[in-house]
């Protein structure tokens, strides 16, 4: 069984138990002994709690706790016809993976009509549109980055050949500063970037949305450099921390999780795949070097 427990969260309860068995009406002298990730007993330990009915809790699970956990159930069967008594074992295997949520990033497309592709202008208002947006979302402590545009001749039905700046952009949590607002809150840092980052999306697509209305009402002649109405469309980018990443193959039940690397694999950066160390040198979860 493959269970998924978030970094610096208690695991859900492991039951010692198959459903068949659980069924019974009894379970004779049961005697339950868990083994952990290191093959040692987990008795006693000041990271678990250990249930007398063989249920197992792993607290605050950080990614060198992942691997294998077993349980072995030893009970008594008596034969109620000969009132003899044998024993029984069943062992129970339990394969517990931490996982980060993936950090969003949002990639931004948008147009603008403008005079001609060679014009002077062009550069300095893609200038000044990256300054207004990155104001805009500097308290979320997100900013803009990986910007540029390109200069198209675009011909529309009807209204002929234009000229198009395409603009792209990516909005980032991680601007300068954004450590010190994960302090407060360490344990969920993920998802307090992914809900700056989110808004800051909102508030750019928000700060598009008006430029239509602007073109509509508030203009009486339309600027030579001017916004395409709808042209705006996003797409979320997703990056796993270091020692984390995606296999959607082996992990069909937590796809949208950042997971932690296996022993034999690596991720020294954010990127979302867990790299195949060739030396095999890496005998632990979470490897950040090969």
């Amino acid at each position: 069984v493959n269970v998924y427990v978030k970094v610096f969260t208690n695991s859900p309860f492991l039951v010692c138990m198959d459903l068949s068995l659980s069924e019974e009406e009894e379970v004779i002298d049961p005697k339950y002994t868990w083994i952990g990730p290191d093959g040692k007993k987990l008795e006693g330990r000041m990271d678990v709690d250990l249930k007398e009915t063989g249920k197992l809790m792993v607290r605050g699970f950080k990614e060198s706790m992942s691997g294998a956990y077993t349980c072995t159930l030893s009970h008594k069967i008596i034969e109620t016809t000969t009132r003899g008594e044998r024993e029984k074992s069943e062992t129970y295997k339990f394969m517990v993976y931490a996982y980060r949520e993936a950090d969003h990033a949002y990639q931004v497309f948008v147009r603008f009509t403008t005079k001609e592709c060679q014009l002077a202008a062009n550069h300095h208002f893609f200038e000044e549109l990256k300054k207004i947006l990155n104001n805009i979302i500097s308290d979320l402590t997100c900013h803009i980055v990986e910007a540029s545009y390109k200069c198209h001749s675009v011909r529309i039905p009807k209204q002929g050949l234009l000229h198009e700046l395409f603009v792209s952009f990516q909005v980032n949590p991680f601007a300068p500063g954004w450590e010190e607002a994960c302090h407060r809150i360490p344990y969920d840092c993920e998802d307090v970037t992914n809900r700056r980052v989110r808004e800051a999306r909102e508030r750019i697509g928000e700060f598009f949305s008006k430029q239509t209305y602007a073109l509509k009402h508030r203009f009486r002649t339309v600027p030579v450099i001017h916004y395409v109405d709808n042209s705006f469309s996003v797409i979320r980018l997703d990056s796993c921390r270091p020692g984390f990443g995606k296999d959607n193959l082996t992990h069909q039940s937590c796809t949208g999780c950042c997971v932690v690397c296996d022993p034999g694999t690596y991720s020294p950066n954010n990127d979302v795949t867990c790299q195949i160390c060739p030396r095999l040198r890496v005998k632990k979860y979470g490897a950040r070097s090969c």
